[in-house]
């Protein structure tokens, strides 16, 4: 997927911008955003949070509905992508999290994450709203090595969050 997509959808009327907030991609979706000419017009930055200390103290992720998951849940991406914006001031977030390989301690037979982007719906005077519009998915990646699923769920990242705007903006 060309993130050079993801331009004219954020650059139109109205405007928005995006952040990211990353755990299992370790910057690898703020790479490919950051990769296109003109980013700068829209792409505001991100977080790469590791931990859950991080992710609670920065993203605002519910530390109560994360420990027991190991924060790798639907949830916590979604809480993730929320808080980016938060953090951010921006209209569209997207995060990222799960298991880049298998853990035999967390039960893990093969990696998957969870992955989330959000959207604040702009309200009658253009500003962005309170209540966001929130989409996740799961990819599973059996077989793949730690940096294939890395790379694949940074790509599956960019294809749903073209996907999420293009249907947001009607296109």
């Amino acid at each position: 997927m060309n993130t050079a997509n993801l331009k004219p959808l954020l650059l139109c009327e109205p405007r928005w911008t995006l952040a990211v907030a990353e755990s299992l991609t370790c910057g690898r979706v703020q790479a490919r955003i950051g990769a296109v000419s003109g980013a700068s017009e829209y792409f505001l930055g991100g977080v790469t949070a590791y931990s859950l200390d991080q992710k609670v103290k920065l993203l605002g992720v519910d530390r109560a509905a994360a420990e027991p998951v190991n924060s790798v849940s639907a949830a916590v991406a979604e809480q993730m992508a929320r808080g980016v914006c938060e953090l951010f001031g921006t209209q569209v977030g997207a995060a990222t999290t799960g298991y880049a390989e298998p853990s035999t301690a967390q039960q893990v037979v093969h990696p998957f994450a969870w992955w989330a982007v959000a959207r604040r719906p702009s309200t009658s005077s253009g500003q962005a709203g309170e209540d966001f519009v929130v989409r996740s998915g799961r990819l599973e990646c059996p077989g793949a090595t730690r940096v294939e699923t890395q790379e694949r769920v940074a790509e599956a990242v960019i294809v749903s969050l073209v996907a999420f705007l293009r249907e947001a903006r009607g296109a």
